[in-house]
């Protein structure tokens, strides 16, 4: 009796179709390095960060339900090296974004983010979540006090819960840059820079200057360091 085929596809690359279908519903992609390099998971991260509510039909969103699988399975796969973060975001939901840069922050794989356009808001925490951050010189970043849409049932209460919020993220950054949570705090209320509203708006080489990121670079810089650095890991495994 013959042999069944084997339909194994190991060491096959992706189907276009389905890369396409990933890029399109989760925005990520898992890079093979079929040049001899290391197995990179590609993520994105853009448009409004969407949490328990879904945006409008006409924004540009980023799902955390589609997100979190993808790190965890960056995380799992033993053909995934490192992980590559793509951010051009306005920002969104606090407690989503929140979910996705802790899980950023906790994979043991090596991680960089770089910053094309704007990581605005929340969009800070998921930026410098990464191993290391890089921006592009023409990116910004926007720093701004913890802001809610609802109603308020109880006012001191509801601002006690907001000045919390607002710490938590602070302290997200802080631990995971170089600035201090005091210099991020100012930059927040600052009210000379932003028309009707308090922040800052950090370009690409202030971001790095605060230490909000490590370095102004582009997309061979942030793939140069993450190769880098799982080599690194390689020879320390």
């Amino acid at each position: 009796m013959p042999e069944e085929e084997n339909t194994k596809t190991e060491g096959v690359a992706q189907d276009p179709g389905q890369e396409e279908e990933e890029i399109r519903e989760t925005g990520s992609l898992k890079l093979t390095g079929k040049s001899g390099k290391h197995g990179i998971r590609l993520l994105t991260i853009i448009g409004e960060i969407e949490g328990h509510e879904a945006v409008s039909g006409n924004t540009k969103a980023t799902k955390y339900e589609h997100l979190l699988p993808r790190l965890a399975e960056a995380e799992e796969d033993e053909d995934t090296e490192g992980v590559l973060i793509l951010l051009n975001t306005l920002g969104g939901d606090v407690e989503a974004g929140l979910a996705i840069a802790e899980m950023i922050a906790s994979l043991s794989k090596p991680t960089v983010s770089l910053v094309l356009g704007g990581s605005h808001s929340i969009g800070g925490p998921l930026a410098v979540s990464a191993d290391y951050s890089f921006i592009v010189p023409t990116g910004t970043m926007i720093v701004h006090p913890v802001r809610s849409t609802g109603m308020f049932i109880g006012v001191i209460q509801s601002y006690r819960n907001m000045e919390k919020t607002q710490d938590r993220i602070a302290r997200f950054i802080a631990d995971h840059s170089k600035i201090t949570q005091e210099r991020l705090l100012e930059l927040m209320l600052d009210s000379t820079q932003l028309v009707k509203d308090v922040g800052t708006m950090l370009e690409g080489e202030d971001a790095v200057r605060e230490g909000l990121i490590d370095e102004v670079g582009g997309i061979s810089q942030a793939f140069a360091k993450l190769h880098e650095m799982i080599e690194q890991r390689r020879k320390n495994l």
